[in-house]
């Protein structure tokens, strides 16, 4: 891993993913977690602020990016909840069946190399009847636009963290054995190719 992987990227994507439209979005995500939660991509902990004490017991989160994790540990120091950091491979969840009330994945499927196989593994670690919380960035709905994702992301990824542009995320979810429940899609603000955000839940 390079100079500009441990020492710029990290500090790139928290600040790209801590603009005030993104931020928006995580606050209408994450304080629906409940009980035991994992959270797939935990980065730099943008999300840890919007979990709600009252509901949520205990938070695992797992990201294989560790130089990214400091900023995290001093963000859950903050929050009054007991928060565990991982790094590990997001297709590799270390935990028993059904163990996790609440899966929390927040702009993070984009960059997972093989995001079928994670979400297979977010499945399994699911409880019956608990839930998987998410909000990602993705396939946009107009042709024009679908062009440019597709012409970017293969210069994209390198720059953000193998982001990809141009995946489909409704079909990956229920590809990965979910059924959406509730589902809202539109454009951030900013470029079209990097902002057709998808955000809901699936059981």
């Amino acid at each position: 891993m390079g100079f500009y992987d441990r020492r710029v990227l990290p500090y790139l994507i928290d600040f790209a993913c801590g603009m005030g439209q993104v931020m928006k979005t995580r606050s209408l995500v994450v304080p629906e977690a409940e009980g035991e939660v994992l959270e797939i991509g935990i980065g730099t902990g943008l999300n840890l602020a919007f979990y709600d004490p009252a509901r949520v017991s205990r938070i695992t989160g797992v990201d294989p990016a560790a130089q990214m994790q400091a900023l995290a540990r001093r963000r859950a120091e903050t929050i009054g909840i007991p928060v565990e950091t991982i790094a590990l491979e997001l297709g590799e969840i270390r935990a028993e069946d059904g163990r996790f009330d609440s899966i929390v994945c927040t702009f993070t499927l984009c960059s997972i190399p093989d995001a079928l196989a994670a979400l297979r593994e977010m499945r399994r670690v699911l409880k019956p009847g608990g839930r998987l919380h998410f909000a990602e960035h993705g396939l946009a709905p107009e042709l024009p636009v679908v062009r440019w994702q597709r012409r970017l992301t293969p210069w994209w990824k390198p720059l953000a963290g193998g982001c990809h542009l141009d995946r489909d995320i409704p079909r990956l979810i229920e590809a990965g054995g979910f059924h959406i429940r509730e589902l809202h899609s539109g454009y951030l603000p900013g470029p079209r190719p990097m902002t057709f955000v998808y955000r809901g839940w699936a059981d």
